[in-house]
């Protein structure tokens, strides 16, 4: 198994609707076999030496334990970020 990161990407200054917030740790526990470290919710953000415009930050992350690739973007699918108008990234981590 493979750990991955899921970098969580929102728009700034949007506040969550009790409906919204919910939907995350429902959808914890619906993947939680494949936690490996809960993360943090990110307060500042920005980007160094990207020199394109973004309408979205870096709004937080999960470390997540998967058989491959596909499986690990599989479970990223269900993330209620990708429900609230943001996007995700998933990266293999790859020991030092």
């Amino acid at each position: 198994m493979t750990n991955y990161v899921l970098t969580f990407r929102a728009q700034p200054q949007r506040t969550l609707t009790a409906q919204e917030e919910a939907r995350w740790p429902a959808w914890f526990g619906q993947i939680g076999a494949s936690i490996a470290d809960t993360g943090n919710r990110v307060g500042q953000a920005r980007s160094v030496g990207y020199n394109g415009e973004r309408d979205d930050v870096l709004a937080g992350y999960i470390v997540i334990t998967a058989a491959d690739f596909d499986a690990a973007v599989a479970i990223a699918q269900g993330c209620p970020v990708l429900q609230q108008g943001g996007s995700l990234e998933v990266g293999e981590i790859v020991p030092a």
